[in-house]
């Protein structure tokens, strides 16, 4: 078996390309390939006397196929208590299988080619969705994932000049921050997020923490997040104010915190979510200029399916 690290597979999925295939992906749809929603389990966190008992960890299994091109699995332990570690909260592993015999053939680095693939399809959506002219980015939370949505929104919109790091550990937004030329660290969210025309949220918040009466008109907003029906980055009255639009309508009702925290608390209703992926890829979305946008994505098998392709055939 063809073993890839971290780093080759950070290597081998550059921005550009990689959000170019997911576009093309996303467009096809099934023709692309076969993605089933993903299997989602909670797993009791272990408990001992000398640590109190944390938030359950997640097991997620992700599946999907082409005919053509084999079969990509990916499994994800998602640990929120890894942060007292010191450790990454995602935890994973792709395996990829030749598409004639079905032996596991590449073993890929799940963390990486996660934290790429979410990045890239984050870029995507803004891509369509975010002001052309965009120069302030904020970014919400500061684990793996902060750095590569800098990156990866850079690369869809190079106007933006300005990026805000913030994360509720002050120290930890001052090291993300020491990574980019043009960023620094905040305090204050609020009047970040009336600065921002593009607000990126990352974190394992079961809180709101971008408030609706924050936000200025004319911004985007990037939730990732939230990838669980018990947790959110945002407010009822911010998703209101909001055309949605999701990665995937399925991953939406199943699992997107966020929107439906809103919808039962009577701010949003499910079916007013504009388009998914697939169809934002192949329609002309006229932006208006005092619009507030708002992607949600929870992650889906053909991100990954897509991502762990191009890995696999650029390391032959």
């Amino acid at each position: 078996m063809h073993v890839i690290d971290g780093a080759t597979t950070a290597r081998l999925l550059p921005y550009p390309e990689l959000i170019d295939a997911l576009d093309d992906a996303f467009a096809k749809g099934e023709e692309a390939a076969t993605a089933p929603p993903r299997l989602h389990y909670s797993v009791p966190e272990l408990v001992s006397h000398s640590q109190p008992a944390q938030a359950d960890r997640t097991l997620l299994i992700m599946p999907s196929w082409a005919q053509d091109a084999g079969v990509v699995v990916k499994l994800v332990n998602v640990v929120p208590s890894n942060s007292a570690r010191s450790l990454a909260a995602i935890q994973a592993q792709v395996l990829v299988a030749d598409a004639e015999t079905g032996a596991w053939s590449t073993l890929i680095d799940g963390a990486t080619l996660t934290a790429r693939r979410t990045a890239a399809t984050s870029a995507l959506a803004a891509r369509y969705l975010a002001p052309k002219n965009a120069q302030t980015l904020l970014i919400v939370g500061t684990g793996r994932l902060s750095l590569e949505l800098v990156h990866a929104h850079m690369c869809v919109r190079p106007s933006i000049n300005r990026v805000l790091i913030w994360g509720r550990d002050q120290a930890k937004a001052t090291a993300v921050a020491s990574e980019i030329k043009c960023a620094q660290a905040i305090s204050d969210l609020e009047q970040a997020c009336g600065e921002a025309d593009v607000i990126s949220c990352c974190t394992l918040s079961s809180q709101a923490l971008v408030k609706g009466a924050w936000v200025q008109a004319g911004t985007h907003i990037d939730l990732v997040g939230a990838y669980r029906p018990d947790l959110r980055e945002t407010d009822g009255e911010l998703v209101a104010k909001s055309k949605v639009f999701v990665d995937t309508y399925a991953g939406a009702h199943g699992e997107a915190g966020d929107l439906l925290q809103a919808a039962r608390e009577g701010f949003f209703n499910m079916a007013n979510i504009q388009a998914d992926l697939h169809q934002l890829s192949g329609m002309s979305y006229q932006r208006l200029s005092q619009s507030i946008t708002l992607f949600k994505s929870v992650g889906a098998s053909i991100e990954d399916f897509v991502a762990a392709r191009m890995v696999a055939e650029a390391s032959k």
